[in-house]
């Protein structure tokens, strides 16, 4: 059997690691386009500047929302117009997604910043392409990973902290499922079986998440960059990111993508619905009591969805949950990564189920 793993080609983290941005954009170009999204542009203009010192022709762009084609196709066009030999994308995770999907587009390097430690997008050689509307349409699985991820963590504790909740909700489901297609042997995003190291590495994700989470949550509250913070923003960026990827998915994912398709949860985000998808998976594949006493109790105790009202759908019906369990089983979905019995009526008894449990939890 072959296995493989894929990596990022740098990862740089630490407070003020910013200010190495130039210093690595410019082993890889020497004109960059540089895909911001809107928060940054009116809240970090002056700390990306600084980063960018020693880089004059940058050329500055606004992302417009969305990590959908015709946006993509948009900031590609600027950035044959602007000649950039190199992408750099700040922002939060539809913006580097974009900023992915465009420099493989361009075949161009691409350097990665998040703002916010909310998803496991930066590492990965994946953009999750959604329509103009917000639904999910596909995942785009790029040639290779970020050639340099930068992540500094006095820009992260400036957000809040919801951003950090929902990058853990994300990174939770990282061991669940590559443990699923450890099992089963299931392809990871190469579409090959995942090594010993990406299993060992998301099994590191899930115990810092529970070990520093509620600490790391209460220094991001009080905008404090401590060790527990340091641990779990790694936990949610790089140890989700090469888990994920390298492990595989499973049902957590594939529920949060069906989840999608319900318009109530669009204003919820990604690591929220991940949450949801996690806590049906506990169900789905029939996990002892103690691990699910035990995730329902880190969700509560950093503040994660544990019910379906959560994530407003609290007056969904069976036929409304029917459609985001009928998506969660598409054909190509990760949900078939599971070693168990997999159906539409499975995983709507699945989310019935831990509704229930969230909702007798919560008494």
């Amino acid at each position: 059997m072959i296995t493989t793993s894929i990596f990022p080609g740098r990862y740089v983290q630490g407070a003020n690691a910013l200010g190495v941005l130039g210093e690595e954009v410019k082993r890889l170009g020497s004109k960059p386009l540089v895909l911001v999204d809107p928060f940054v542009q009116a809240n970090l203009n002056d700390e990306v500047s600084a980063g960018l010192k020693g880089v004059p022709d940058a050329v500055i762009d606004v992302f417009g929302g969305e990590c959908s084609d015709p946006e993509i196709a948009r900031i590609k066009a600027v950035a044959e117009s602007a000649g950039a030999n190199v992408i750099v994308g700040v922002g939060g995770g539809k913006t580097l997604d974009t900023a992915k999907a465009v420099a493989h587009e361009a075949v161009l390097p691409i350097v990665i910043v998040p703002t916010i430690a909310s998803t496991d997008a930066p590492c990965s050689a994946l953009s999750v392409i959604y329509t103009e509307a917000g639904a999910f349409a596909r995942y785009l699985v790029l040639p290779q990973n970020p050639n340099v991820v930068i992540v500094d963590s006095t820009i992260i504790v400036k957000a809040p902290p919801r951003f950090l909740i929902a990058g853990m909700g994300d990174a939770l489901a990282t061991w669940l499922e590559a443990e699923s297609c450890r099992i089963r042997m299931a392809a990871n995003m190469t579409g090959r079986p995942g090594t010993m190291t990406a299993n060992a590495l998301a099994r590191l994700c899930f115990d810092t998440l529970l070990e520093y989470g509620p600490l790391a949550l209460t220094a991001c509250e009080a905008k404090a960059v401590t060790p527990a913070l340091e641990h779990v923003i790694e936990a949610n960026t790089l140890l989700s990111g090469l888990g994920f990827e390298s492990g595989g998915l499973a049902a957590c994912h594939a529920i949060h993508n069906g989840l999608t398709a319900l318009e109530e949860t669009h204003s919820y985000w990604h690591g929220e619905k991940v949450a949801i998808g996690v806590l049906a998976s506990l169900f789905l594949t029939d996990k002892p009591r103690d691990m699910i006493d035990q995730v329902y109790g880190f969700c509560e105790a950093i503040g994660l969805p544990t019910t379906l009202a959560d994530i407003g759908l609290e007056s969904a019906d069976d036929e409304q949950l029917m459609i985001a369990a009928t998506a969660a089983c598409a054909s190509g979905e990760t949900i078939h990564n599971e070693p168990t019995e997999v159906s539409p009526q499975i995983v709507l008894w699945a989310l019935k189920a831990a509704n229930a449990e969230g909702l007798r939890r919560k008494g």
